[in-house]
């Protein structure tokens, strides 16, 4: 049921995609196979994408290179051939013969190189040379920029080019422009220009980029694949291994790992299995233990009982007539009352405790107001708080609405918590607060002396265990109370919980709930006390409930 509603749960929030980074987040925490493919393709992509780049640019720059070489190679093959065929050719004066040269000229420049557009300018060197008209052929001189015809203009023996953009059957491709100085007989100095198309070398780039690309994102596929299988393959038996584990302490002592092969993992499996082995047998050993123990202090318990009685009736016989003894036996008589007193408390508090261990408490509820309660507990202890020169002082402005409980185990604990702040309250006033919420009820002890290091308050519920050794119970106690106390909490589906501090006091507070088995809230009194005993004043002066009205008892009108 937990799980189905659970992955009910996944599901709404992965449909929801501001659920996403809550998913993500969670599987990277909890899942080692999510964590190491992810870095795994991380890195891969990144190592990938990084190598297809640097690729892409040394092929763009080579092909941009090699295409560059051949046109500038072109051009001025075809330029030399045109300047040989020139200065070859013996015109003397005639002007015409000229004019046919140039027109020859002409052609074999367009004839002689692979260029897609031909253009040719005559550089004006004076008015005294012969007048040849320049041509265009496939080639615009809006295409040639500014600077590059100064570059030709100023070099004669320097080829000079331009990456352009070429407008050739319509479309833009790009291209590159090379310039050239031809020397002509009589006329002087041209400037000659070609174009030369680079689509087929943008088609190639693409072509390489593309490729690249997709083998990149299949490489990365193939990793993802590979890692995927690889991590399978050896963090099956891990997860294996950690669900088995949960389950041996969740407390399924019979679980085991299936071992496969003789590798390492293998041997994990068998040493975690020979260790659960060990564990099990130590516990079903330890658990048979308990039994005999709990077996041992409830037989003796109750085998006690009968001759306890026997020597209480005489030690009350003895200590009736202690007036008519010497003082050194009535002092004596005193003493074995007394200690008859403790033994038969301290046997009632073991049989209490080998109940709890058995499991056969069972809780007698009725509806029960906390806060008259406690005040009639303050009533019994006042005696006792007056001898030790203690106030006791409550604080109640909550808990008067009846809630079901056992009254007889919680005037047991409250009577605990409430005798032990008196005993070690230094003789300082003791604070009982009671309080309530619509989730629970609680009752709070404050004390304001000797307090525990927070060491020794995590201990103070083990059975028999004292803070300091050296402090001596002077009100009959017999070490088992606070864990009995705890006991009675834990039944009614309550918390007691205790906070202390050298030298400035405890503070215990026991929240039963409302309503079922369960606590479900916070409780109404805060465990850390938030004021000193300086800044209590008047707020805790005793309360006497009977003079309240009566119409605040009501359940839900003070609460």
């Amino acid at each position: 049921m937990a799980a189905t509603t659970a992955t009910t749960t996944a599901v709404a929030v992965i449909r929801d995609w501001r659920g996403w980074p809550t998913v993500l987040g969670a599987l990277w925490r909890r899942s080692l196979r999510f964590r190491t493919l992810t870095i795994t393709l991380l890195l891969t992509s990144t190592a990938i994408l990084i190598t297809c780049v640097t690729m892409a640019l040394v092929i763009q720059n080579d092909l941009f290179e090699s295409r560059k070489k051949e046109a500038l190679e072109d051009a001025a093959r075809a330029v030399n051939q045109a300047q040989t065929t020139l200065d070859a050719t013996a015109l003397g004066d005639d002007a015409g013969a000229l004019v046919e040269l140039w027109d020859s000229v002409q052609e074999d420049l367009g004839r002689n190189s692979t260029a897609e557009g031909l253009a040719g300018r005559r550089i004006n060197v004076g008015l005294d040379a012969v007048s040849l008209n320049g041509f265009t052929a496939g080639l615009s001189f809006n295409s040639v920029s500014p600077n590059l015809s100064n570059r030709v203009v100023q070099f004669d023996d320097w080829q000079s080019w331009q990456s352009v953009s070429l407008d050739i059957g319509g479309r833009s491709v790009p291209g590159i422009i090379v310039g050239q100085q031809l020397q002509v007989p009589e006329a002087g100095p041209f400037e000659i220009y070609f174009a030369y198309d680079l689509a087929d070398a943008d088609n190639t780039l693409t072509f390489v980029q593309r490729t690249l690309w997709i083998a990149g994102i299949g490489l990365v596929a193939i990793v993802a694949a590979i890692s995927f299988i690889v991590l399978r393959t050896v963090s099956t038996p891990i997860v294996e291994a950690a669900e088995t584990s949960a389950r041996l302490a969740a407390g399924d002592l019979g679980v085991r790992i299936d071992v496969h092969g003789e590798d390492e993992i293998a041997t994990l499996g068998r040493s975690f299995n020979a260790m659960a082995d060990s564990i099990e047998a130590q516990i079903k050993e330890l658990g048979e233990l308990s039994l005999v123990q709990q077996r041992f202090v409830s037989d003796v318990s109750h085998e006690l009982r009968t001759p306890l009685t026997t020597i209480r009736l005489a030690a009350d016989m003895l200590n009736d007539q202690r007036t008519e003894f010497d003082p050194t036996t009535a002092r004596t008589t005193e003493l074995l009352h007394t200690q008859v007193q403790r033994f038969e408390t301290l046997l009632s508090d073991l049989l209490e405790i080998s109940r709890y261990d058995a499991g056969s408490v069972q809780l007698e509820l009725e509806a029960t107001s906390l806060a008259h309660l406690a005040e009639d507990i303050i009533e019994q202890m006042k005696p006792l708080a007056d001898e030790r020169g203690t106030e006791l002082r409550l604080v109640a402005p909550g808990g008067y609405s009846p809630v079901d409980m056992d009254p007889r185990r919680v005037r047991r604990v409250l009577r605990n918590l409430i005798g032990n702040a008196i005993e070690h309250g230094e003789g300082r006033p003791v604070v009982v607060t009671v309080d309530s919420n619509q989730h629970a009820v609680a009752a709070g002890v404050r004390d304001f002396g000797l307090g525990m290091d927070p060491a020794d308050a995590e201990r103070v519920f083990d059975r028999f265990w004292r803070a300091d050794p050296s402090r001596q119970r002077t009100i009959g106690g017999t070490g088992l109370g606070l864990s009995i106390a705890l006991g009675d909490a834990t039944l009614h589906g309550g918390v007691l919980a205790v906070w202390s501090e050298l030298g400035v006091g405890s503070n215990f507070v026991l929240t039963l709930p409302r309503g079922g088995d369960v606590l479900d809230g916070p409780s109404p009194i805060s465990t850390e006390p938030q004021e000193p005993l300086s800044e209590l004043g008047d707020a805790t002066q005793p309360i006497q409930l009977a003079d309240l009205p009566a119409e605040l008892f009501d359940r839900g009108s003070i609460e």
